[in-house]
């Protein structure tokens, strides 16, 4: 990723602006764009000033073909599980978390922990930032409840969840919840009665009581795989699926595992272990809870080039969700360090971010079957996050 390119979409601001949506009717793509970021032949991160990264907002009501229609000036990061962001179920507004900064240290710049979260308005035209809450260092991955008047963010370098409440445009911190180890992503779900913390440090995954706009941590946790980076909820609420990343958020050339959690009853458990290829990162569920399609570094950035597990392209897994298992149905090529993913609100497309490549490759759900439409969308940076209105 030693290069950095700006490509732009042929879409005027002005066009964008006379055919933007009612807030009714709109759907959204928002993206993480991190331009700071990229990787030298050695795999060692290489750090350039701020200034260049942006939030896109993706008009997807046409879901084959998202259109941009404004990129907002904020800070993002590649540094957090790509679930740095989400959008309220009536699709008003968009919270984005940023993990850390870049600040100068004599000759080279570090990326020391933030601590915000930017609120943006999407009713408005064009939509935009509106606000800023400070939660906990490093907020990293991000859930808003079905309802949505609750929104929990991880806090990684601060061991913490922090409880947000929802009214209207009102955003504000009411609770901070001690975890003990490092969080990195949360679910919720989707009855509401329950939160899911990924804990990748200490290789389990806590479980979170929600009642009304009270969340609670019991000390309740559930052993899974090596590093579980990320995870959703699926099968309509009956389980939670970790991506287990294995090798501390790197490529290593080894297989990983996706966890399987029984979610139903009173104790919830690990019941299976699913093998899939390296370093699963990003994971995203059908809002049809029926499929899971898991992201995979697959040494395609990040390593060094001469290292023997470095190849070309990043891949997907896809798996068919049949009550609380899990059947793998595909491998599927991608770009190179594929990150965020994320459904279009109907599930019948499906999108994954290629950090390296700058875009946006765009796949048609047929069933348990992804058929690329062959038209990626070129972004004006590299995509570290993405969500969809359907999550």
């Amino acid at each position: 990723m030693a290069y950095r390119l700006y490509r732009t979409i042929g879409v005027g601001l002005a066009t964008a602006l006379a055919a933007w949506p009612l807030a009714a009717s709109a759907q959204y793509l928002i993206v993480g764009i991190d331009e700071k970021v990229t990787w030298d032949d050695k795999g060692t991160p290489v750090i350039a000033p701020p200034g260049k990264d942006s939030v896109s907002i993706l008009d997807i009501k046409n879901p084959g073909a998202p259109r941009l229609v404004v990129g907002l000036p904020l800070q993002n990061s590649v540094f957090g599980p790509p679930t740095n962001l989400a959008i309220t179920p009536d699709n008003k507004l968009a919270l984005v978390a940023n993990s850390v900064v870049a600040t100068q240290d004599g000759a080279v710049w570090k990326t020391p922990p933030d601590n915000k979260v930017y609120v943006i308005d999407l009713t408005a035209k064009p939509p935009a930032q509106i606000g800023t809450v400070e939660v906990g260092k490093q907020p990293s991955g991000m859930a808003i409840s079905k309802t949505g008047d609750l929104a929990l963010v991880t806090n990684r370098a601060d061991n913490s969840v922090s409880v947000l409440s929802i009214k209207g445009t009102e955003v504000k911190v009411t609770d901070t919840l001690a975890m003990g180890d490092s969080v990195s992503a949360v679910a919720i779900t989707p009855d509401g009665k329950w939160a899911l913390a990924t804990k990748p440090t200490a290789n389990k995954v806590a479980l979170l009581a929600i009642d009304g706009g009270k969340v609670t941590y019991g000390k309740q946790d559930i052993a899974v795989g090596v590093f579980p980076y990320n995870l959703v909820i699926a099968g309509g609420g009956r389980i939670a699926v970790t991506a287990d990343n294995g090798a501390g958020g790197a490529s290593d050339g080894s297989v990983d595992t996706l966890t399987v959690i029984d979610l139903q009853g009173p104790h919830p458990h690990a019941i299976d272990k699913v093998v899939v290829d390296e370093a699963p990162e990003g994971i995203a569920v059908s809002p049809k809870g029926d499929l899971v399609i898991a992201v995979l570094l697959n040494g395609s950035a990040g390593v060094a080039k001469d290292v023997w597990f470095a190849r070309p392209k990043g891949r997907l897994a896809v798996f068919r969700v049949e009550g609380t298992k899990l059947t793998r149905t595909a491998y599927i090529d991608v770009g190179k360090l594929p990150e965020g993913a994320a459904f279009s609100p109907d599930g019948g497309y499906f999108y994954v971010g290629n950090f390296v490549d700058h875009d946006i490759e765009i796949f048609k759900v047929t069933g348990d079957k992804l058929i690329s439409t062959g038209k990626p969308l070129m972004l004006p940076g590299a995509p570290a996050s993405i969500r969809s209105s359907a999550e």
